[in-house]
């Protein structure tokens, strides 16, 4: 019985529901009455709808929807963000994607306006969790990665250990099992010294989720009962079943028969006191398994009946197509032969139809993205066309007000096409900007692989022949011993030019950069600088295996690369850096990022900075029409991320 349960606390940006009671509920609400139309409301009602999120969601989504109206009224930007945080993490719990995903990106737009780094980052991470929720993990990455630039930037360690949690889940997906391990130690790390059970709870049983996909069982039998006494403590019944039901499961895989039975039965009390009749339908199989391992056919019989009876009026078709597949093992191991066919039929038509709805449902999700995007679009398009007509409207009024009015009107309009045309020679003198630059570059790489091609086909060639003559020659010489040591260090110096001119001649046009494309080329690159000993260099990819860049686009990236891990070797006085390339096909952007462990900088020295190096960068940057965002300062060490549309 190889499922295992995710647990995702993606409520955690705005407040764990664990600790919440009828009193404080109580409390709360008697305070509504008396409270103004102000900020303060605002978070009162939020408040209210946390404590009904858990029990009563449509309560809790009627007072979300007052968060948004009074917010609006106000103009309170931070209120509409925390209004879409809420009430989306509810459209999901309902499977409500399209619309999650759509409020959360206007969160996104929102946060940017105020410049809040907290709310960026939350608004992000939110957004990837509607991704992950979509099981688009690529997308979900890219997200919860700005979302954490962010979030270290605020230095709350509590939020980055949250989301380093669900890094973990997102990577376990991508079975990248090494690369969450990293991100779950790191939260259970962090939140093991935090006041938040909840959250190191979550991180201990998706971490045990991780170590049971590597087999090893005992660590995270180790993990999930830590996160089992945690989740009793706060009296947090739901993620108590979920944790029992990842532990019987796991001793069903290890066949530690007597194991699973206290688990099930567990599993299924508290099924029944939550309401929650799917999981008890998966704790019935599971004690329909015990049976069949114990060889009681008959008790094994009556469970997954039991099981199958609830999954069928629940409407629960994923566990039923499960309890048809352990339905027809029971009745083979009783030898009636023709029903267990029949069941294994069964349970392969539903799980068939159960994928072609899934198909379905991805194809339907992209069609309403399409839709939305058209209908904000016409939306845009018609508040144009009725500005427009506001315009023409207002002077007319003007016309017929007076003249006074008309020349007022006439002297905005003249100051208006004045700015245009500023704006527009703006543009002229940009776009004359990143011509000459594109020239530079091109030619900069024309003239480069010339010289490569020179240096490796003429002076090599050349150099190999001397070598060649030289050898042929010392055979055909007698020299004395100190002449003959003299010429072998000649030739031994020939060997090192000819060694040195061919890596110079790599260095200005790399052949695997044009042979096998970017990812083959930096992942040389970095492995080049390692071993050669300057810097511990490491390179990861995302994405990168089957993503064409186009060659200009390509070179210029791997120039930017080259460049600043050059700045880290020489002006950083790092041990490590990182070079990471994620290509994110659902935004359709290519996204560089190089790290190094430095001494670091304060960022505002770039703008008043001389160095040829680092406008080379922003140049070729700018050439690519792409965003370049620096995270540094003395004694943190440097981060430059880098977007690029592909």
């Amino acid at each position: 019985m190889k499922k295992w349960f995710l647990v995702l606390l993606l409520c955690t940006w705005y407040g764990i529901a664990g600790a919440q009671t009828p009193m404080n509920r109580d409390s709360l609400l008697s305070l509504l009455p008396a409270a103004k139309e102000d900020t303060s409301k605002v978070r009162l009602l939020i408040e209210i709808g946390n404590q009904y999120e858990w029990d009563d969601p449509e309560t809790a989504a009627k007072y979300y929807l007052e968060v948004r109206g009074l917010s609006e009224k106000l103009g309170y930007k931070e209120g509409i963000i925390k209004f879409i945080a809420n009430y989306s993490y509810l459209l999901n719990l309902k499977g409500q994607y399209d619309s999650s995903m759509l409020l959360n990106r206007q969160s996104v737009k929102l946060a940017e306006e105020l410049g809040d780094k907290f709310q960026i980052g939350r608004s992000n991470a939110n957004l990837g969790n509607v991704f992950l929720n979509l099981s688009q993990y690529d997308s979900a990455v890219y997200y919860y990665q700005v979302a954490l630039k962010n979030f270290e930037a605020v230095g709350d360690e509590v939020l980055i250990a949250r989301l380093a949690d669900l890094l973990q889940v997102t990577y376990m997906e991508l079975r990248q099992h090494d690369k969450a391990l990293v991100y779950g130690e790191q939260a259970i790390a962090v939140l093991r010294k935090a006041n938040d059970p909840a959250s190191l709870s979550a991180a201990l049983s998706n971490a045990a989720n991780v170590y049971e996909r590597l087999n090893q069982h005992d660590t995270a039998l180790a993990y999930l009962k830590e996160a089992l006494t945690l989740a009793r403590g706060i009296n947090y019944k739901a993620h108590e079943k979920t944790i029992l039901l990842n532990i019987s499961n796991i001793y069903q895989n290890m066949l530690q028969v007597d194991s699973i039975k206290p688990y099930s039965e567990k599993v299924a009390a508290l099924s029944r006191e939550l309401g929650t009749p799917e999981s008890e339908a998966i704790a019935y199989r599971g004690l329909a398994n015990y049976y069949v391992f114990k060889n009681d056919l008959d008790a094994a019989h009556k469970y997954i009946s039991l099981a199958l009876e609830i999954t069928q009026k629940g409407n629960f078709r994923k566990e039923h197509a499960s309890g048809l597949k352990t339905l027809g093992a029971v009745l083979l191991a009783m030898h009636r032969y023709e029903e267990s066919y029949r069941m294994d039929s069964e349970a392969e038509a539903l799980a068939d139809s159960l994928m072609g709805e899934e198909i379905q449902n991805k194809t339907l999700l992209l069609e309403k993205q399409f839709e939305t995007e058209k209908k904000e679009a016409r939306i845009q398009l018609q508040q144009a066309k009725l500005q427009q007509k506001n315009i023409l409207n207002y002077i007319l009024i003007g016309g017929a007000a007076a003249l006074g009015v008309i020349l007022l009107l006439s002297y905005r309009n003249y100051k208006h096409r004045q700015r245009l045309q500023q704006a527009r020679i703006d543009e002229l003198e940009t776009e004359k900007q990143l011509t000459a630059t594109e020239a530079i570059l091109k030619g900069e790489e024309q003239e480069r692989t010339r010289l490569a091609k020179d240096l490796h086909d003429g002076l090599g060639g050349m150099l190999s022949g001397i070598k060649f003559s030289f050898q042929n020659m010392k055979d055909n010489l007698i020299l004395t011993p100190d002449n003959a040591q003299a010429f072998e260090r000649s030739l031994d110096m020939l060997d090192s030019s000819i060694r040195e001119m061919r890596r110079v001649a790599h260095n200005m046009m790399p052949e695997i950069l044009v042979r096998y494309g970017l990812n083959a080329a930096l992942k040389e690159f970095c492995n080049e600088v390692d071993s050669s000993g300057a810097i511990r260099t490491s390179y990861q990819s995302i994405g990168m295996e089957n993503t064409v860049v186009e060659q200009t686009t390509a070179v210029t990236v791997y120039r930017i690369v080259q460049e600043l891990v050059n700045n880290a070797i020489k002006h950083a006085a790092a041990t490590h850096v990182l070079v990471q390339a994620h290509a994110a096909e659902q935004e359709n952007l290519l996204v560089i990022t190089v790290e190094d462990d430095g001494k670091g900088f304060d960022t505002a020295l770039l703008k008043q900075s001389g160095g040829i190096g680092w406008s080379n960068i922003q140049n070729r940057v700018d050439f690519l029409k792409g965003k370049l965002d620096v995270q540094s300062g003395p004694g943190k060490g440097t981060s430059v991320l880098i977007e690029i549309g592909l």
